[in-house]
């Protein structure tokens, strides 16, 4: 996909980055150390992968974004990680409104060897966000941790409603 105007993205992240900042809630410093295998990812790295990849895919298309500079935060402090999830996001809304326009969605950029239209970069933020956002659900469940719902109630939530999850 490629968007065609920024409020259409604008739309989308709202969504999804409240979604990210939701699921982060439930997060400890203890879990942050729940890997799935030794030498895999950890939950917290892949929260940290999430944060930072905003400035690093940004500043490839020229947009100077809040990234983390890991020398002032604590990689293994969950209040850190929420923190600095949120100023990344809030600072990619900021630059965007102020410093790109529709027309710019369709400027190309070279990332990662091959030649992406601006529009597909922010698809390709979303998409990777997600990923690694769904992967994350997966070492919070086996962490103990509650799993907050994104496209659809989970099992908790459903619980909740008083109503059986779908199996």
């Amino acid at each position: 996909m490629q968007y065609k105007t920024l409020d259409e993205f604008l739309k989308d992240w709202a969504y999804e980055s409240k979604a990210t900042q939701k699921l982060f809630e439930n997060l400890t410093d203890e879990s942050l150390k729940q890997q799935v295998h030794p030498g895999g990812r950890t939950l917290g790295r892949l929260g940290w992968h999430i944060t930072e990849t905003f400035g690093e895919m940004m500043e490839r298309t020229g947009l100077k974004v809040f990234s983390p500079d890991m020398s002032h935060y604590n990689e293994n402090s969950a209040a850190d990680l929420k923190k600095c999830y949120k100023d990344a996001s809030d600072s990619l809304v900021e630059k965007l409104k102020s410093e790109w326009n529709d027309s710019t969605l369709a400027v190309e950029d070279d990332m990662y060897g091959e030649k992406w239209k601006r529009g597909t970069t922010l698809s390709v933020l979303i998409t990777h966000q997600t990923h690694h956002r769904a992967q994350m659900t997966v070492l919070m469940r086996q962490a103990g941790l509650k799993v907050t719902g994104v496209y659809g109630p989970a099992a908790e939530e459903w619980a909740a409603m008083g109503m059986e999850a779908m199996k």
